[in-house]
């Protein structure tokens, strides 16, 4: 359950921290954003539950009354973040799908081959919202919430593109799904090197098997 320190105001923040800026004049940067940043790479690198606010409040040089100002929970810190990690996500999709026109067949070949070099990446710890719906079992969790409702509209989306591009169920749509669920898994712990590497091609195989039947 979302809890907070008796005490803590829950509002608006304009708390700034200065620095030195281009010439030597003087910048700001609100605290809320410091927070917000420094909560959502803490998350991904450390896990939800290992990361306290203490800790957020502390690495944003901010204390943790600015911290409640800004969010009213360590749960609402949390839900916010995914919020914008999937707002990013669906952005990407909607840039790699709008090169291929209206192609549905094309548009799922496209998200796979990004997906194979987004998953390939230097510095990837798996899905930040997979990593949550995990880490947070309560069905009420707000941040538990913004997962599972990600993942319903992945499916959804997938289903949409394999439909038009000619498959008679949602097999195909499912097959993806998985495939895309599991190479962020050994992208973790097999690393970039292992079969995440075969994800563009695996997603084709499952392609050509289930629309052209071979």
């Amino acid at each position: 359950m979302a809890t907070r320190n008796s005490g803590d105001v829950v509002g608006g923040d304009t708390e700034t921290v200065a620095g030195t800026g281009p010439g030597g004049a003087v910048s700001k940067r609100p605290a809320r954003d410091r927070i917000f940043e420094t909560a959502r790479e803490l998350f991904y690198q450390h896990g939800i539950r290992a990361v306290g606010v203490e800790t957020i409040a502390s690495e944003a040089e901010a204390t943790k009354m600015t911290l409640y100002r800004n969010f009213p929970s360590k749960d609402e810190l949390v839900a916010e973040v995914l919020r914008e990690q999937e707002r990013e996500y669906w952005a990407w999709w909607e840039e790699v799908t709008a090169c291929c026109c209206t192609d549905p067949r094309k548009q799922l070949e496209a998200i796979f081959d990004a997906f194979e070099t987004k998953a390939c990446d230097a510095d990837i710890h798996g899905c930040p919202l997979s990593n949550a719906a995990i880490e947070l079992h309560e069905e009420n969790h707000p941040a538990q919430v913004v997962s599972v409702n990600y993942k319903k509209e992945l499916h959804r989306r997938l289903v949409e593109l394999a439909r038009g591009a000619g498959a008679t169920d949602d097999d195909l749509a499912d097959a993806l799904m998985l495939l895309m669920e599991g190479a962020y898994i050994s992208r973790v712990t097999l690393g970039k090197g292992g079969p995440v590497r075969a994800v563009s091609r695996s997603a084709r195989v499952l392609i050509r098997m289930h629309l052209d039947g071979c």
